[in-house]
């Protein structure tokens, strides 16, 4: 089943964002349930949140990711939503 997981970081935070973001990638290879992964990005082009596609059996599944995501961990966000997705194209 896939989930779109849309986070916002909280204002400010892109020094957590950046200090981060290898442990981040490294987390999305190590676990192998990621489908598609990107920055979100402001006016600016500054990365200010994130949309993962996972690929796993459940909503519970991909909550346990996404609480275990060092981003998350690290306090990067301000919001979290978990949508189921159907991929059409």
């Amino acid at each position: 089943m896939l989930f779109a997981l849309i986070a916002r970081d909280k204002p400010g935070a892109l020094q957590t964002r950046l200090d981060t973001r290898e442990a981040h990638l490294a987390y999305i290879k190590e676990t192998g349930v990621v489908s598609q992964a990107g920055p979100l990005l402001n006016a600016d082009e500054e990365m200010v949140g994130s949309l993962v596609v996972l690929d796993v059996p459940g909503l519970p599944e991909a909550e346990a990711w996404a609480e275990n995501d060092p981003y998350a961990k690290a306090g990067l966000f301000q919001s979290v939503e978990l949508i189921p997705w159907k991929k059409v194209i």
